[in-house]
């Protein structure tokens, strides 16, 4: 970031630097930010660093004509620190790389720095630096640094035949908002409740926290691209398979499966939403049978549902309400699909 002192670049880093101040602490273990080279990160004796990153694309993750430029800073920065909850650890301080078009580095990028501050007070996550440049949309890189105990760390590949598969909070909330937001042509109002989730999604961390210090989940991820998706990528790092229970699991509310209309002005599937459906940031973890007894049905307000078992076979099986059966096809987010 080191530019002549009155270039327009310098202007927008101050800019940046002003919100990274005002929400600056002690206990994020950065002992130097953003005015030089870069960052000094100070790792707790008893603690393995984390490391994650995530692009914000405009046009795929985020339209600028109707996504408020506060929720586009709010979820850049949350939807990578849920990588960290996934892990069972804290997220304690942030890189930003933002290119901009030069009329977004107004009003727009203001509000966005607004939404990415709030963000980052509610997860004492705080900004280390990153850099800055000019292009035709907007391009959000945001990388997050978090620790986790010791040996404490929730990976992938842990889950064993027999475990009890769980995921928390509701699922398909946010690819409802999604559908919603599509159907708007105006810019959204930011308190619209269908859109809350999509908008603003809360990052499990004190959940991931929780079963890291009590050694309870053999296996967890977050839910970005949707269970049908993740849960493969969690059974094949594994070398497992899956079990799930439809009627199990926790769907839209106030939708009947297949035949309710939404604000998409389209027949909606709570199953295919729940199924499918991403952006939700719930964690997806697996227990061992024995220590099951030990999950709460809800952990500071979110529900925990058990919705199926880790099996010895590969295969991916839904059980229907009905009583049949099927293979449970990747059907999530795919980038490249």
């Amino acid at each position: 970031m080191n530019t002549p002192q009155n270039s327009p670049e310098n202007s927008l880093i101050r800019k940046i630097r002003g919100i990274a101040a005002r929400s600056a602490e002690s206990r994020s273990g950065l002992e130097l930010g953003i005015g030089d080279d870069a960052a000094l990160f100070v790792p707790r004796s008893g603690y393995q660093t984390i490391l994650t990153c995530d692009w914000f694309l405009e046009g795929t993750h985020f339209l600028r004509d109707q996504h408020p430029a506060v929720s586009v800073g709010w979820k850049s920065l949350v939807r990578a620190a849920s990588d960290i909850a996934a892990m069972g650890g804290t997220p304690r301080c942030f890189l930003l790389s933002l290119a901009l078009p030069t009329e977004l580095t107004g009003r727009w990028l203001t509000e966005f720095l607004g939404g990415m501050q709030r963000a980052s007070r509610k997860l004492h996550c705080v900004m280390a630096g990153g850099d800055t440049t000019r292009q035709s949309k907007a391009l959000i890189h945001v990388a997050v640094v978090g620790e986790v105990k010791s040996g404490h760390a929730i990976i992938r590949s842990g889950a064993r035949p027999g475990d009890m598969i769980y995921v928390s909070g509701r699922l398909g909330e946010a690819d409802l908002g999604l559908a919603a937001l599509r159907k708007s042509r105006a810019l959204v109002r930011r308190d619209d409740p269908i859109l809350r989730k999509h908008l603003y999604p809360e990052p499990r961390i004190d959940l991931g926290r929780w079963l890291s210090d009590h050694r309870l989940a053999t296996a967890m991820m977050d839910l970005s691209d949707g269970l049908s998706t993740d849960l493969a990528r969690l059974c094949e790092a594994s070398k497992v398979g899956a079990h799930i229970d439809a009627t199990n699991l926790p769907t839209v509310r106030g939708l009947k499966r297949g035949n309710a209309k939404s604000r998409t002005t389209r027949t909606v599937d709570p199953l295919a939403l729940a199924l499918n459906g991403g952006d939700d940031y719930e964690l997806l973890f697996t227990v061992a049978r024995a220590k099951t007894r030990r999950i709460p049905r809800t952990l500071h307000g979110v529900p925990l549902t058990a919705i199926g078992e880790i099996t010895k076979s590969p295969r991916l099986i839904l059980e229907h309400p009905t009583g049949g059966s099927q293979l449970l096809p990747a059907a999530g987010w795919d980038p490249f699909r």
